[in-house]
């Protein structure tokens, strides 16, 4: 069954093409018969952020753990923990079309999961950019190059206790330090597919002191879990 991950927002049922993944899921290219996507809402953004705490950063909207552990990633001295939350009713139309059938991978009501992803540093401080700790889950028999679609209402989100990116609106530095011990977390949804294996890769690069990304030092980790 195709899926996509709602990580970014496109034009609604707007007509694309797919290119299968098979032996090229790895690829950042994307091609001209991917479906393609457009800027992000700013609905996101509209989700009320919660109050820094102890091992929290001063600059992440905060700290939310619901659901149960499906999977933990390592990437450098990063952990991430997955978290499987909730299965709700998606409330809106997905960003994007199977080709083949011409309908929306979601549609309104349609059955859809969020996970929530809590990022922990066990390392020294690091300095990373506004893309922070980039998760990107897919189910294994995702066909596409892109990630997997999903919807954005921040009513929704907050409803499963989830947040919908690690930052606090509003901040004037380009730089995120995450301390020793520090943690925060965000989420996202996707169709609901039961029984079925969730691909998990972590990465992240820091930054120097004016926000410039060291490539050299990029950290990346993979992991799976089991939608249930």
């Amino acid at each position: 069954m195709n899926l996509r991950r709602a990580s970014v927002a496109a034009v609604a049922l707007s007509t694309v093409l797919a290119v299968s993944a098979c032996g090229s899921d790895e690829s950042d290219d994307t091609a001209s018969d991917t479906p393609t996507s457009a800027a992000p809402t700013d609905e996101a953004s509209e989700t009320p952020e919660a109050a820094a705490a102890e091992g929290q950063p001063a600059w992440a909207r905060g700290l939310t753990t619901p659901g149960t552990k499906i999977a933990t990633v390592d990437a450098g001295d990063l952990t991430v923990d997955v978290y499987q939350v909730g299965v709700t009713q998606a409330t809106k139309t997905g960003n994007f079309v199977d080709p083949e059938k011409n309908e929306p991978i979601i549609a309104e009501g349609d059955d859809i999961v969020f996970v929530n992803y809590v990022i922990t540093n066990n390392g020294d401080p690091i300095d990373l950019g506004y893309s922070l700790v980039d998760v990107s889950a897919r189910y294994e028999n995702w066909p596409y190059l892109q990630g997997m679609d999903g919807i954005t209402d921040s009513a929704l989100f907050e409803a499963q206790d989830v947040l919908t990116s690690g930052p606090a609106p509003g901040g004037d530095s380009d730089v995120f330090t995450l301390g020793t011990g520090e943690s925060f977390s965000y989420g996202e949804n996707f169709r609901y597919e039961k029984g079925v294996k969730l691909d998990v890769k972590v990465g992240a690069t820091p930054v120097d002191a004016s926000g410039d990304l060291i490539h050299d030092e990029k950290i990346e980790g993979e992991g799976s879990g089991t939608i249930s």
